[in-house]
C-alpha cells in the first residue's frame, strides 16, 4: 500500500525533529531531581547520557530515538551539562542494542509511557476522528495529535503512521460531515438539489453554474438578476438548520469547492459529498445574495442621489448669467441707498434714480426665485428615478424579510403598506397611509395639497430603508453583513475572559483613570505653554499653533543607502522567488482546497503568484513563461491559491523577515501604520469599482494596507475608492498574529474617527493618527470647571458620562466580539457610524472616543517623539506605494478583474510579492552590511535605521520569466 502523505518535508521536520533552539531546550529539557536520580542509577557515563536523551525525546517530540540518529550538538551540550557528562560519551552509547531497548523499557515503567498499540491506539483514533472535524489544516491536526499523545504519555509512532492516521481521520471526518448534512435533507429536496446539475438556463449553462455567478450591481437589471437567483434558491427550501453544528470553516470549504467544480465535476463526486456541497452552496449563496442585493440597492440609491445633485448643479449653471445680473442690479440699488443715507438725501429719490421701484420689485422677485434654486435640495429631483425603482422594488421588498427594533416600527409599517399595495396592483395610497417613517424634508415633498404622493412616498421609503440598513436599525434575519447587531456580540459573561481588553470592567474605574490622565495632561500643557517650552507648538489667544517637524534623517544616510544598494546583486524577480522559497518553503501554505495537502508543483505556485503580483494574468504569464500552460496555472490558482492560503504564506514571510538581523534596526515589530492606495479599474459597475473625484474621473478601487515598523506589509484588503478608511484599521490589527502584536498604530487623517479611538483604547492599541486639521479639533472633558484658562477656547463640550455608564457592558461586548472574530470590525463600525440614526451604543462609543482623542491631542502636543514616530511610520507606508506601483506595472497598473473576489485575490498577490521582495532585500542588505564591517568598513549603526528594503532598481521585473531549477 503506498504511503499516505499529508505533510510536506518541512512540516514533518518541524513535528518530529529534536529541538535545537535555546527557548525550546529550556521549555522541554530541564531535568528534575527525580529525573537525575533515575539517570544516576546508570553506571557508565555514556549510559547516563543515552538514558537522559531517551527520556527527553520521550517528552518532546514524544518519540523513540532511532538507532544511529544524529543528536543536535546544542541538545547534547544542554543535557550533558545538567548530568555532568561530555557529549563525546554518546559515541559509545547503544553499542549493544539491548542497552537501548532496556533503557526504553525502564523509561516506560518509571514514567508510565505506553506504546501506540492495542486499546491505546483505538482510543487515540477515536479522539483523532473527533478532532479532525474541527481542524483547519493538516499540519495543525498532526501537531494536535502529537500534543495529545504526549499529554497521555503515549509514545509517538513513526511519521508515516502519524500521517496515515491523520489522513484516515480527515477522510472519515469529510464523509461524516457529508453524511450528517445529507441526512438532514428530505428526498424531495435532494432531487431538487441534484437537478441543479442537469437543468440549464437558456440552454447555455447549468442552473448550478448560473446560481453562483453574481456580483454587486448598480442598476435595476443587476438587481433583478440577483433577485432571480435568490428567488430560485428560496424555492429550493433548504433549511439553514441543515448546517447546524458544522464548523464554519467546513461550510466555507464546501461552498468554495462548489464554486470551483464544474457541473460535470460535481456529477462525478460521491452522492453524499455532492449533496453536501450543493446544500452548503444553497444556504451560503442565499445569505450572500441577500447581502449583495442590499448593497446593490444601496448603490442604486446613491447613484440616483448623485444624479439629482448633478441636475441641481446644471440648473445653477444655467442660471449663472441671471444670478450675475441680479446681483449687479441689487448692488446698484444698494449703493444708491447707502449713498443717500450717508448724505441724508431722500431714499425714494435714490430708488427712482437707480431705476425705479418697479425695477427694484422685479429684481427682488428674481433674487427670491434664484435663492430657491441656489438652495435647492437634490431630493427635489428624485421623482426622475421612480421608474428605475419600480423595475425591482416590489420584488426586492417581497423576497427579503426585514426586521427592526422599536425605532424602526414606523418604517417597517410603511414597508408593509407598500407590499400590500404592490400585491394588489394598486396605484393610489390610502388616505391614512403612515408618514411617521419620514423626516421633515421628505414629508413636505410627499404631501401635495394635503394628499400623499405615491411616487415620492415610495422613493422616500426606499431611501430611508437604505439608511436604516446601514445603521442597523433594520436588519435581515438570513444575512451575514446585515444581521441584527446584538446577535453578533459575545455574551457579557465571556467578556471577563477576554485577555485582550485593556480597560477596567467597571465604567467608574475607567472614567476615574482617564479623567485623571486628561487632567494631568491639561496641567502639563498649561505649564509648558506658560513657560514657552511646549515642544509641539504653542497656544496663542486660545488658538493652537503646530510647529513643522524638522527632517529627522541625517545627510549621511542618503550616501549610505546609495552605497549599500550599489552592492546589491542584479537579480531577476524569478530568482528572488526561488531563493526565498528555498529558504522559507512558503509555498507549503498553498494547500489543496479539499485535501489540505500542500501543492507539489512549487514552481507552478510561484508562477501564479508572480502573475498576480505583476498584474500580468495567467494567460499572458503562460506565454511569457516556459514551464506551464494556461490550464495548468488555472488549475493551481483555482485549487491552491486562495485568500486564506495567501494569508498563511504572508504570515510566514513577515515572521521570517522580523527575525533577520537587519530588520532590528528599523523597529521591534510593535508599531505600524496603515494607508490606502488607489488603483485604476477597468470600468464602473463591476465589483468595487467606483469613481473618486480625488483621483480623476476614472473608476478605481483602494487597497488598504498595514505596514509594520520593519517594513513588512502584514495585511491588505480591497475597499471601494470612495469608502472611508478608518473602519478598516482594526481589521488589520485584529485578524492576524502580526497585527495583534502591535502596540502603537499610525494613520493619516482619513483613518481617524472617534469610534476607532475608542476601540483601540479598549483593546490596548495606542492609536496615533496624524490629524491634518488638529488646531481646529476640540477637546472634550468630563468637567468644564477643571479646564485651565488657556485651554478653555479649545473646549468642544462635556463628555456624556451617563451615556458611557449605561452602555459600558455593550462597549466591552463589542470589543470582545471583535477579538473573538464573531464580527468584522470594519462592518460593525460602519453600521454604528451610519446616517441618520445612531443607537445609544454608537453615541456612547463616540463619547469614549472623544475622551481618548482629547488625551491623545494633549500627548501629541507635549511629545515630539510621538510626532516623529508617527511621521516615520507613515513615511514607511507611503514608500510602499512606490514599490507596489513599480511591481504592478502590467496593464498600466489597472486592476481589470470583474469580481470583488478576483480583485481581492489580485491585490493580495501583489502584497505577497512585495513582502517577498522586502524579505529578500532585508536578507541581502544584512549580508552586505556584515561583509563590509568584517572587511574593516566603518558603518555608523545610527544610520542603518534610515536604510529601507524598498528598493527595486536592481530587480529585473520585465521580460520573459525563466525559472532556475529548485534545489
Amino acid at each position: 500500500m503506498p504511503r499516505r502523505t499529508i505533510l510536506t518535508e518541512r512540516q514533518r521536520e518541524k513535528l518530529f525533529d529534536l529541538p535545537t533552539d535555546e527557548p525550546s531546550l529550556l521549555r522541554h529539557y530541564i531535568l528534575s531531581d527525580e529525573d537525575l536520580r533515575h539517570i544516576r542509577q546508570r553506571r557508565r557515563a555514556r549510559n547516563r547520557l543515552g538514558f537522559a536523551l531517551q527520556l527527553c525525546a520521550f517528552r518532546y517530540p514524544g518519540r523513540l530515538l532511532q538507532p544511529g540518529e544524529m543528536i543536535p550538538r546544542s541538545m547534547l551540550a544542554f543535557i550533558g551539562a545538567q548530568i555532568g557528562v561530555a557529549a563525546e560519551e554518546l559515541a559509545e552509547y547503544g553499542a549493544r542494542s539491548e542497552t537501548r531497548y532496556q533503557h526504553s523499557t525502564a523509561l516506560q515503567q518509571l514514567y508510565g509511557y505506553r506504546p501506540f498499540e492495542g486499546q491505546v491506539r483505538a482510543n487515540m483514533l477515536i479522539w483523532l476522528k473527533e478532532t479532525a472535524e474541527k481542524s483547519k489544516t493538516n499540519d495543525l491536526l498532526a501537531a494536535e495529535f502529537l500534543a495529545e499523545l504526549r499529554r497521555r504519555h503515549v509514545i509517538v509512532p513513526a511519521a508515516s503512521t502519524v500521517e496515515r492516521c491523520c489522513a484516515d481521520a480527515l477522510v472519515a471526518a469529510e464523509r461524516t460531515i457529508a453524511s450528517r448534512i445529507t441526512g438532514r435533507i428530505d428526498p424531495q429536496s435532494q432531487v431538487r438539489l441534484l437537478s441543479l446539475l442537469s437543468e440549464t438556463v437558456d440552454g447555455r449553462i447549468t442552473r448550478f453554474v448560473w446560481l453562483r455567478q453574481f456580483e454587486v450591481g448598480s442598476n435595476s437589471n443587476d438587481m433583478n438578476s440577483l433577485l432571480d437567483r435568490l428567488e430560485y434558491l428560496r424555492k429550493l427550501a433548504i433549511d439553514i438548520g441543515t448546517l447546524d453544528d458544522i464548523p464554519p470553516f467546513r461550510v466555507t470549504g464546501l461552498r468554495r469547492q462548489g464554486e470551483r467544480y464544474s457541473a460535470d465535476g460535481m456529477r462525478d463526486l460521491p452522492e453524499n459529498r455532492r449533496l453536501a456541497i450543493l446544500a452548503a452552496c444553497v444556504v451560503e449563496w442565499s445569505a450572500m445574495l441577500a447581502d449583495v442585493a442590499v448593497e446593490t440597492h444601496d448603490r442604486i440609491v446613491g447613484k440616483l442621489y448623485r444624479a439629482c445633485e448633478r441636475k441641481r448643479d446644471e440648473l445653477l449653471q444655467a442660471e449663472r448669467a441671471s444670478i450675475g445680473d441680479t446681483l449687479k442690479m441689487l448692488s446698484r440699488f444698494g449703493d444708491a441707498l447707502i449713498t443717500a443715507h450717508d448724505e441724508q438725501d431722500d431714499l425714494g429719490l435714490a430708488i427712482t434714480e437707480g431705476g425705479g421701484w418697479e425695477l427694484l420689485r422685479q429684481t427682488v422677485a428674481q433674487a427670491a426665485a434664484l435663492t430657491g434654486k441656489v438652495s435647492a435640495d437634490p431630493l427635489e429631483f428624485v421623482i426622475d428615478g421612480y421608474a428605475r425603482f419600480r423595475r425591482y422594488a416590489p420584488r426586492f421588498l417581497e423576497i427579503l424579510t426585514f426586521r427592526g427594533g422599536r425605532g424602526a416600527d414606523s418604517l417597517l409599517e410603511a414597508l408593509e403598506v407598500l407590499r400590500r399595495l404592490n400585491r394588489r396592483g394598486l396605484r393610489t395610497l390610502p388616505v391614512n397611509a403612515p408618514l411617521d417613517f419620514a423626516r421633515a424634508k421628505w414629508r413636505k415633498r410627499i404631501l401635495t395639497d394635503g394628499k400623499p404622493d405615491r411616487q415620492v412616498r415610495e422613493i422616500g421609503i426606499l431611501f430611508e430603508l437604505r439608511n436604516a440598513l446601514r445603521s442597523g436599525d433594520i436588519w435581515l434575519a438570513d444575512s451575514r453583513r446585515y444581521r441584527e447587531i446584538s446577535t453578533a456580540l459575545v455574551p457579557i459573561e465571556t467578556v471577563s475572559e477576554t485577555t485582550r481588553l485593556a480597560v477596567p470592567l467597571e465604567a467608574d474605574d475607567w472614567l476615574r483613570w482617564r479623567s485623571q490622565t486628561l487632567k494631568r495632561g491639561m496641567t502639563q500643557i498649561e505649564g509648558a505653554n506658560r513657560a514657552g517650552i511646549l515642544p509641539g507648538g504653542a497656544i496663542i489667544d486660545g488658538k493652537l499653533q503646530i510647529d513643522r517637524l524638522e527632517k529627522a534623517a541625517p545627510e549621511e544616510a542618503a550616501a549610505l543607502v546609495l552605497k549599500l544598494y550599489e552592492s546589491m546583486p542584479l537579480v531577476r524577480i524569478t530568482d528572488i522567488l526561488i531563493e526565498v522559497e528555498e529558504k522559507l518553503h512558503f509555498t507549503d501554505a498553498f494547500t489543496d482546497l479539499r485535501t489540505g495537502i500542500a501543492c507539489g508543483d512549487r514552481i507552478g505556485v510561484l508562477t501564479v503568484l508572480l502573475a498576480d503580483g505583476v498584474n500580468l494574468g495567467l494567460r499572458k504569464m503562460a506565454d511569457a513563461s516556459d514551464t506551464h500552460t494556461f490550464w495548468e496555472l488555472l488549475r493551481i490558482g483555482k485549487w491552491h491559491v486562495r485568500e486564506e492560503t495567501t494569508a498563511r504564506a504572508l504570515a510566514m514571510i513577515v515572521e521570517a523577515q522580523s527575525k533577520l538581523p537587519m530588520a532590528r534596526f528599523w523597529g521591534d515589530g510593535t508599531t505600524s501604520s496603515s494607508d490606502g492606495q488607489h488603483f485604476p479599474a477597468g470600468s464602473t459597475g463591476e465589483a468595487l469599482n467606483v469613481v473618486n473625484a480625488r483621483y480623476g474621473n476614472e473608476p478605481g478601487l483602494s487597497a488598504y494596507s498595514h505596514v509594520s515598523d520593519q517594513y513588512a506589509p502584514y495585511s491588505t484588503q480591497v475597499i471601494p475608492a470612495t469608502a472611508h478608511e478608518a473602519p478598516c484599521i482594526l481589521d488589520g490589527l485584529l485578524q492576524n498574529d502580526t497585527g495583534r502584536q502591535i502596540r502603537e498604530h499610525y494613520a493619516d487623517t482619513g483613518g481617524f474617527t472617534d469610534h476607532v479611538f475608542a476601540i483601540c483604547s479598549v483593546l490596548g492599541f495606542r492609536f496615533a493618527p496624524r490629524i491634518r486639521d488638529l488646531p481646529d479639533k476640540r477637546i472634550y472633558v468630563p468637567a468644564i470647571n477643571e479646564v485651565p484658562p488657556v485651554l478653555q477656547p479649545m473646549i468642544g463640550g462635556r463628555i456624556n458620562i451617563r451615556l458611557i455608564h449605561e452602555n459600558w457592558p455593550d462597549i466591552l461586548r463589542l470589543a470582545a466580539s471583535m477579538v473573538a472574530g464573531t464580527v468584522v470590525p470594519s462592518q460593525i463600525l460602519r453600521k454604528l457610524a451610519a446616517y441618520p440614526r445612531q443607537n445609544s451604543l454608537a453615541l456612547a462609543l463616540r463619547e469614549v472616543g472623544r475622551l481618548e482623542r482629547s488625551i491623545f491631542m494633549l500627548d501629541w502636543l507635549s511629545d515630539i517623539d510621538l510626532q516623529r514616530r508617527a511621521q516615520i511610520g507613515l513615511n514607511k507606508g507611503e514608500a510602499h506605494h512606490a514599490l507596489k506601483r513599480a511591481v504592478n506595472f502590467h496593464r498600466r497598473g489597472e486592476i481589470r478583474d470583474r469580481s470583488s473576489e478576483g480583485q481581492q485575490h489580485r491585490i493580495a498577490g501583489l502584497n505577497l510579492l512585495t513582502a517577498i521582495i522586502i524579505y529578500w532585500n532585508t536578507w541581502k542588505l544584512g549580508e552586505i552590511v556584515a561583509e563590509q564591517i568584517a572587511s574593516g568598513e566603518q558603518i555608523d549603526p545610527g544610520l542603518l535605521p534610515h536604510v529601507s528594503p524598498l528598493g527595486w532598481e536592481h530587480i529585473t521585473l520585465t521580460g520573459e520569466y525563466r525559472w532556475p531549477p529548485l534545489r
